[in-house]
């Protein structure tokens, strides 16, 4: 099943790694306000420096600000997240850059993500699985904590998905259309 599968392939980060990543993802955001290169972080296990795809989302008084991802590992986690906090903060398309101000407010929670495996519908479970569709140009995912925030079952996630990416709703259902699913570890400032 999809959801072993994935699970197997992300050994959990421990304490210390993970504030190290969410200290580096405020931090890049900082440096970026003075224009200099991100930082590196404070802790550089192997964890850490092994390839690793995430998202950085970004909340203001508990409303999204800003949140950019990868699904590819395509480099080192730790940079993955710098890289990732700064285009978070700053090239959202949905919202404003970031202020200096808001800086000081705003939480930062990161989603590491596991590898994206091909799955049918039924393997869809929300609040376990992220899911992206994929048909043609046009791709949208949404991470696994986005279903469960609006109560939304697995068909409402996978018509979302969609809509997300500009598709019809009931696209999932398309021959052509690719359905993967993930799993992500998530943690944040108030956690951490």
């Amino acid at each position: 099943m999809a959801t072993e599968a994935s699970a197997q392939l992300l050994t959990p980060l421990n304490t210390d790694e993970r504030r190290a990543l969410l200290r580096l993802a405020r931090d890049s955001i900082r440096a970026a306000f003075r224009d200099e290169a991100p930082p590196l972080p404070c802790l550089l296990t192997p964890q850490l420096q092994a390839p690793g795809a995430a998202f950085v989302s970004l909340h203001l008084r508990a409303e999204l600000r800003g949140c950019v991802g990868t699904l590819r590992a395509d480099h080192a986690l730790y940079v993955s997240v710098a890289e990732r906090a700064r285009a978070a903060a700053f090239e959202d398309p949905r919202f404003a850059p970031l202020t200096v101000a808001e800086l000081a407010e705003v939480e930062i929670e990161i989603s590491r993500l596991s590898r994206l495996q091909p799955a049918g519908p039924t393997e869809v479970v929300p609040g376990i699985h992220g899911v992206a569709v994929t048909a043609g140009e046009r791709r949208g995912v949404f991470l696994p904590q986005v279903a469960p925030r609006y109560g939304w079952d697995a068909e409402t996630l996978l018509a979302e998905v969609c809509l997300k990416a500009s598709l019809p709703p009931d696209a999932w259902q398309w021959a052509e259309t690719r359905l993967e699913i993930f799993e992500a570890e998530v943690f944040g400032e108030t956690a951490a």
